[in-house]
C-alpha cells in the first residue's frame, strides 16, 4: 500500500514518469482486506484493532473535527481509500426483514462465494442473530459466515447444550451435554473459577482429550450491548497448536462452541494423522504412475 500510494516519489526509482499512473506490483490490493481476515481465521490470531490498514479502527473516526474533515475530503485524514484495501462502502442495512437475495448479493460484495448449503446456513443464523439485533453490520456478516463455513471434523465432538450458574457469591457451575464421535449423548457437570472456566471443565470431563490452554479471547465485533462476540482460543498438545473459533450473542455459548472447534481439531490429528498435503500429493502421483 506504501507503493500503491506513495506511487509519484517511488515511479523515479524504478524508470517510471514521476505522475505515471503503471502499477508498481502486481498485487491486488482490493484483496488485502480479505486475505488478511482469512489468515486470521485459520490461524487463530486475532487482528488488533490498531492494525495498520487492515484493522477495525484503521478507517475509524470518532473525534468530531476528524469526522468533519473525512466529510468534506476523505484526503483531510485517509491517504488512502477503504475501498483500494476491499472494504466495502454499501449503505443496504441488513435486518430481520431483509429477504435471502439481498444477503446473498452483500456476501458477494463482501467477497463470500458460499455453496447453495452453506449459504442455507449462514441464512439461517443470520435469521437468529436478526432477531436479537435491529441491524447486523458487514462485521456481523462477517463473523456468522466464519463461524458457519469453517472446517467441522466430521465425527467430531458435537455440543448440544450448554447451562451455567454463577454470580459474585455463587460457586459458577456449568453443565454440558455433548454428542461423543461415535453417536452417544454424555453431560456432565462441573465447577470452576468462572462461567467459562466450568464449562470447559465440564467438556473435559465428559471429551477426557489431554490439553492445555494456552489462549482464550474474546473480542467484540461491532459496539454495542447486543453485539456478536468472537471467542478464540489455542490448545496445546505435545508442542502442537490447535485453534478453534466460534461466535455468538451469547459469549458463553461462543466460548463453549470454540473449545469444541480446537478440541475437534486436536481429535482429528490424533485420531487420523496426515500427511503434508504435498507429502499427500507425491504419493497420490506413484499410485497413479504405478
Amino acid at each position: 500500500m506504501n507503493l500503491h500510494v506513495r506511487r509519484q516519489y517511488f515511479n523515479p526509482f524504478l524508470g517510471h514518469a514521476p505522475d505515471s499512473e503503471t502499477p508498481l506490483t502486481n498485487i491486488d490490493t482490493q484483496q488485502i482486506y480479505k486475505t488478511s481476515r482469512m489468515v486470521s481465521n485459520l490461524t487463530g490470531m486475532i487482528i488488533q484493532p490498531n492494525k495498520a490498514i487492515v484493522g477495525a479502527n484503521a478507517f475509524a473516526h470518532e473525534s468530531g473535527i476528524h469526522q468533519d474533515g473525512v466529510l468534506k475530503n476523505k484526503l483531510t485524514y485517509e491517504i488512502m481509500d477503504a475501498q483500494s484495501i476491499g472494504l466495502g462502502n454499501n449503505q443496504i442495512v441488513l435486518g430481520k426483514h431483509s429477504g435471502r437475495n439481498a444477503f446473498r448479493t452483500r456476501l458477494q460484495e463482501l467477497g463470500f462465494d458460499l455453496s447453495e448449503q452453506d449459504l442455507n446456513k449462514a441464512f439461517v443464523r443470520f435469521k437468529e442473530f436478526s432477531d436479537k439485533k435491529k441491524e447486523i453490520s458487514d462485521r456481523d456478516i462477517e463473523a456468522i459466515v466464519k463461524d458457519e463455513t469453517q472446517s467441522q471434523v466430521a465425527g467430531g465432538f458435537r455440543l448440544e447444550l450448554v447451562q451455567v450458574s454463577c454470580g459474585d457469591h455463587a460457586l459458577s457451575t456449568a453443565t454440558v451435554t455433548l454428542y461423543t464421535p461415535d453417536g452417544k449423548e454424555l453431560s456432565d457437570a462441573a465447577i470452576g473459577t468462572g462461567p467459562v472456566d466450568a464449562v470447559y471443565r465440564a467438556i473435559n470431563r465428559v471429551v477426557n482429550v489431554p490439553n492445555r490452554l494456552i489462549e482464550f479471547s474474546v473480542q467484540s465485533v461491532t459496539a454495542g450491548i447486543d453485539a456478536i462476540g468472537e471467542v478464540t482460543i489455542r490448545l496445546q498438545q505435545n508442542d502442537k497448536i490447535y485453534a478453534g473459533y466460534a461466535a455468538n450473542t451469547d459469549i458463553i455459548v461462543a466460548s463453549a462452541q470454540a473449545y469444541i472447534n480446537a478440541l475437534n481439531r486436536l481429535y482429528r490429528a490424533t485420531e487420523q494423522p496426515t500427511l503434508h498435503p504435498q507429502k499427500d500429493s507425491e504419493l497420490v502421483d506413484q499410485a497413479v504412475h504405478a
